[in-house]
């Protein structure tokens, strides 16, 4: 076969399997032979290859001509090319899912490469004597990784894969003859998540809202201890695609003694600490739960852009989680405030004083939104089947601001209550004699950014009556 085109420019091609990309590379050659740059991060980043992060290149040698492997799809992705001589290639894609059984193929030599993700099946024939096959992966290979590949038989009729010299004819070995046909290949699984805090009030909303998904699993605080000296030392990270961080220590108030102060500390930031690490590490991407409390609450509204300036230990714990968290390639760092779910808040507690017939007083001096757990399992799922850009969004309801007192107000009168059951007093009032750390005056969050990617956020009187009405769900 005639040698590689020279002076193609770098491009990448879609194909007909979802996250397959075919590469033209640029070859440089002379009468002494040809060069190229056959991986190159930056340039290739540019062209819309994912950065998939390679830790191992390996190489298959073929003396012959006709040499067949495959079909092969492993639990990580490859970036596949050729040194010497040319092959056939043939790639089916056998995750699950709508594109299960879709076919392509390509003939790649030096000038030719192409991007395989996670679980789509790879095989190749080749086409010269002396060929030798080069690819990427990112992750390494052990002996127990094979027990997560899929296979499927080369001759598979469903397929139907072309194949230039006849199977009969080609040198492939046994137990490539042996794989099973599409209609008896179990469809290689999404990597999973996993949920971390799932009995907090967010991890239960992320339960309901992930019921029966077979690859979403949860850790509760028994199972993960964050404030542990190393809590994910014995954790295996290879089979997750996503991590939702829904724990958190959240005393405000604890915060501020000694005991409190190292505490939080231990879980919200030496133990996310770990966490980016490892997620990092594995190419995982991280969902974080951050706080308004990470703004010492002078301006009105805060955007996801704002510098950290926390009032408390709390806040301070909370902003460095998030700092740390910003480092990870592929973060989303969900900012809320206020935050209403199932079990103990302050949405539950007025409706029981109010049951109870207590005239409380509330405090009138500090502004912002609800935030419903509801909503923020929802944004977060919205934000990863849109592949929203990787960043900080706000969550909140939307509408107008209110004060603590107003939303009491709000709930004894869904209730049936009067509002001027509700008392409006100041901080200062509220907290007197007491030991309390301090809070953010204007606590609302800027939603324009989250609102862009086509995420609605509701309305905050028609959450609160939802809630109410459900009974703290």
């Amino acid at each position: 076969m005639p040698g590689p085109e020279f002076g193609k420019p770098l491009a990448a091609r879609s194909t007909p399997i979802p996250g397959v990309l075919l590469l033209d590379l640029p070859v440089h050659g002379d009468n002494r032979g040809w060069f190229k740059e056959n991986w190159q991060r930056e340039k290739m980043r540019a062209a819309g290859l994912p950065d998939f992060g390679p830790v191992q290149n390996n190489i298959s040698f073929n003396e012959s001509a006709g040499t067949t492997r495959g079909i092969h799809a492993e639990p990580w992705d490859k970036f596949i090319s050729v040194a010497t001589g040319s092959v056939f290639g043939a790639w089916v894609d056998l995750r699950e899912g709508p594109s299960f059984g879709a076919t392509f193929t390509a003939i790649l030599d030096p000038a030719t490469a192409i991007f395989i993700p996670r679980g789509v099946g790879n095989a190749f024939q080749t086409l010269e004597h002396n060929t030798a096959y080069t690819y990427l992966v990112n992750d390494h290979w052990s002996a127990g990784a094979q027990g997560r590949y899929t296979f499927l038989n080369l001759s598979d009729p469903a397929a139907a894969i072309p194949w230039p010299i006849p199977l009969e004819q080609a040198e492939l070995s046994e137990k490539d003859r042996a794989h099973p046909f599409l209609d008896d290949v179990a469809p290689m699984q999404p990597r999973k998540i996993l949920v971390l805090g799932a009995n907090g009030q967010l991890g239960l909303a992320l339960r309901r809202m992930y019921s029966g998904a077979a690859n979403v699993e949860f850790a509760t605080r028994t199972e993960l201890d964050l404030a542990g000296p190393d809590p994910f030392a014995e954790w295996d990270f290879s089979e997750y695609g996503t991590v939702i961080n829904a724990a958190a220590y959240t005393s405000v108030d604890a915060a501020e003694t000694p005991a409190g102060r190292a505490a939080a500390w231990a879980v919200n930031v030496s133990a996310v600490s770990a966490l980016a690490r490892h997620c990092t590490e594995h190419r995982i991407t991280l969902v974080h739960i951050s706080s308004d409390y990470v703004f010492d609450g002078q301006l009105s509204e805060h955007g996801e852009d704002e510098p950290f300036s926390p009032l408390g230990v709390y806040g301070q714990s909370k902003a460095a989680g998030d700092a740390v968290v910003a480092t990870v390639p592929a973060h989303y760092i969900l900012r809320t405030s206020w935050v209403i779910g199932e079990g103990s808040n302050f949405v539950a507690t007025m409706a029981l004083l109010a049951a109870r017939g207590i005239q409380p007083s509330v405090v009138n001096d500090q502004f912002g939104r609800l935030t419903f757990t509801r909503d923020i399992g929802a944004a977060i799922k919205h934000l990863l089947e849109v592949g929203a850009p990787f960043g900080t969004y706000n969550v909140s309801c939307s509408g107008p601001v209110q004060s603590w007192a107003s939303i009491a107000a709000d709930v004894y009168e869904i209730l049936g209550h009067r509002r001027d059951a509700v008392t409006g007093v100041s901080t200062a009032e509220y907290f007197a004699g007491k030991d309390a750390a301090p809070r953010p005056v204007h606590s609302a969050l800027a939603l324009g950014k989250i609102q862009a990617t086509g995420f609605e956020t509701p309305a905050p009187s028609c959450r609160l009556l939802e809630y109410l009405d459900q009974g703290g769900l």
